[in-house]
């Protein structure tokens, strides 16, 4: 069973800049697919913010483009989010998500794992 590990968020101003990171536990020498979403509020679409691919292919949903920016940790499976230039809109629960398969950034909220969240509050 994976277990996905999140540290980093806060609260900042807009403008500000935040780094969320990620850790997959118990998943031994194979490479996961690792990525990000968000969601505002219980009830709330989910959105997927940014993805790291099995195959190493990056992509970002346009609201975050440019503006966030999605790494590989030191670890294998492991993977960091560095969020630029925070909006207020971007205010919400931030959760890693893992799959062993390939995945579009609209679909990484239907990862098989996820974390527990991480709270990003940016202020006007």
């Amino acid at each position: 069973q994976v277990q996905l590990v999140e540290s980093g968020g806060g609260s900042v101003h807009s403008g500000g800049s935040l780094t969320l990171s990620c850790a997959a536990s118990d998943y031994g020498d194979s490479t996961l697919s690792m990525g990000w979403f968000r969601q505002e509020a219980p009830g709330k679409e989910r959105e997927g913010v940014a993805l790291l691919n099995m195959d190493g292919q990056i992509s970002y949903a346009d609201s975050v483009k440019g503006r966030f920016i999605i790494s590989q940790g030191n670890a294998k499976n492991t993977v960091n989010l560095q969020l630029n230039s925070l909006k207020p809109e971007d205010t919400a629960m931030y959760y890693c998500a893992a799959d062993r398969r390939v995945l579009g950034v609209p679909s990484i909220p239907l990862a098989y794992w996820w974390g527990r969240g991480t709270q990003v509050t940016v202020s006007s």
